[in-house]
Parts: C-alpha cells; sequence; structure tokens
C-alpha cells in the first residue's frame, strides 16, 4: 500500500515537471497535479488493456508504437476532464505522454527499490 503512494507521488512529481518542458501544459495547483496523477493512473490500470485489445489491429500494424496514441488520448482527456490541468493540443499531450512516462518509470525505478531494501 506505501509502494502505491510512493508511485503516485512519483507520478504528481512527474506531472508537476511537465509545464517545465512544454509551454502548452498548465498546472493551477499541486492538488490539481494530485488528483491528474491518480485519474491516468485509474486509467492507466483499468481502461487501457480494454482499449489496447480493442485496438490489437493498429497495434500490430504500428509493433506497438499506437499504444503512445493511446495515453496521448489518456493524457489529453485528463487535462479536459479534471480542472486547474490543462494540455493545450494533441501534439503536446503527446509528446508530453512520452516525457512523462520517462519521469515516472526512472523514479519509481529509483525510488521503489530503494524504499524496498528498508
Amino acid at each position: 500500500m506505501i509502494s502505491w503512494f510512493l508511485l503516485w507521488a512519483v507520478n504528481t512529481g512527474a506531472l508537476l515537471a511537465l509545464p517545465y518542458f512544454f509551454n502548452g501544459i498548465h498546472i493551477a495547483t499541486w492538488q490539481a497535479a494530485l488528483i491528474a496523477a491518480a485519474v491516468l493512473g485509474f486509467l492507466n490500470t483499468i481502461i487501457k488493456p480494454i482499449v489496447t485489445i480493442l485496438t490489437l489491429p493498429l497495434q500490430i500494424i504500428t509493433l506497438g508504437l499506437f499504444t503512445w496514441v493511446i495515453n496521448a488520448g489518456f493524457m489529453l482527456l485528463v487535462g479536459r476532464v479534471i480542472q486547474g490541468f490543462t494540455i493545450d493540443t494533441f501534439g503536446t499531450a503527446f509528446l508530453a505522454s512520452i516525457v512523462y512516462s520517462l519521469i515516472s518509470w526512472a523514479g519509481a525505478s529509483i525510488l521503489l527499490p530503494a524504499f524496498k531494501k528498508h
């Protein structure tokens, strides 16, 4: 349970970093980032496997690269739904989803093993 909260914190930090990389992303408060990270986590855990199966032909044709389009769509959706978190364009969401994934992966790779040792 604690590792879940640690991942949530890492993902929130990754979201808070995005406006420094992209002018088209705006986060009003850290609370908005916290909620957006939770919604993205929910979408990626529950909805993404379903969408991935439904888009399997595209996944096969693009050798899995269509996953990036799905991630961008989820990020853009969260930007439209969560007040205080906005993304201007799909292109920004596409690039931001890649950077978000990299930051989240790096943060989790560093912090989770260190946390589990204690």
